[in-house]
């Protein structure tokens, strides 16, 4: 199954591929077959707004092999520009699905980001099940590496890594941390570090592992491992999974949501309609 059979919809300058979450999958697990790595990305709407402005999230964009919409504005918007997209393709969910898919096939994956472990920490056994509420014994990659293990038979875990606040400003300290996942050649890498971070850490990986698949996926790290709440599923299919968000981190988020992607997301569905065919 070729990337390049599915098309893509343009919205404000950005392509995204018209593809269901069981198709990037598929594309995925045949591309690993056949010795070919890439990248995804799962642009929301604030990445979709930096973009539109910003050359240098767009050279993110450009690279990617797979683009997909993670958030219901966008497939809101190729609905009224009459080029509809399947699905919303969130990667808090690839990151179940593609663990499954590629666990079928025996593979492996390196899971980096997620909250460093407490310096009192222990190691804590990928088989184990969850500590008791509010006791912490690994990092947050560990720990989603574990839950992934226990859920997708046949996924093999190559590493897991949470580096510490500020190691992309350490030379050293980032250049141990990339060497940690491409020594364990993993068949494909998430990276939940947020955008822009997971982007540059992949496009330095992507030079020494060009056959592994990777996966930009933010917070879903935090989801797998327990400890940050995804919204409900009622509201991720009504498009009010940023307002869940909003309510969990109203001082980080508040800002960017309410003053630039809230009037952004508005605009953006208000020209879509302009954009029809005759």
């Amino acid at each position: 199954m070729s990337i390049e059979a599915f098309g893509r919809v343009h919205l404000d300058g950005t392509g995204i591929d018209r593809i269901t979450e069981d198709e990037v999958v598929a594309v995925v697990r045949d591309a690993l077959a056949n010795g070919r790595g890439g990248r995804i990305i799962t642009p929301n709407v604030d990445i979709l707004r930096r973009a539109a402005a910003d050359p240098e999230v767009r050279r993110h964009l450009d690279d990617a092999d797979l683009i997909v919409a993670d958030g219901m504005p966008l497939v809101w918007a190729s609905r009224l520009g009459g080029a509809p997209l399947p699905e919303r393709v969130a990667g808090s969910s690839l990151i179940w699905s593609l663990s499954t898919g590629i666990g079928r096939d025996g593979r492996s994956i390196f899971v980096a980001g997620g909250a460093p472990a407490p310096r009192s920490a222990t190691p804590w056994p990928a088989a184990a099940d969850r500590p008791a509420e509010g006791v912490v014994t690994a990092d947050g990659a560990t720990r989603a590496a574990a839950r992934l293990a226990a859920a997708c038979p046949g996924l093999r875990i190559a590493g897991s890594l949470s580096p510490a606040y500020g190691f992309d400003e350490d030379e050293t300290a980032y250049a141990e941390f990339c060497a940690k996942i491409v020594d364990a050649r993993p068949d494909l890498v998430f990276v939940g570090l947020g955008f822009p971070k997971q982007e540059l850490v992949i496009e330095r990986l992507r030079r020494d592992l060009p056959a592994t698949w990777f996966v930009g996926c933010g917070a879903a790290v935090n989801f797998v491992a327990g400890d940050v709440h995804r919204a409900p599923r009622w509201m991720q299919r009504t498009g009010l999974e940023w307002a869940h968000r909003l309510g969990t981190e109203p001082r980080r988020l508040a800002g960017r949501y309410l003053r630039h992607d809230a009037p952004y997301a508005l605009r953006l569905l208000a020209r879509a309609p302009r954009r029809r065919r005759p």
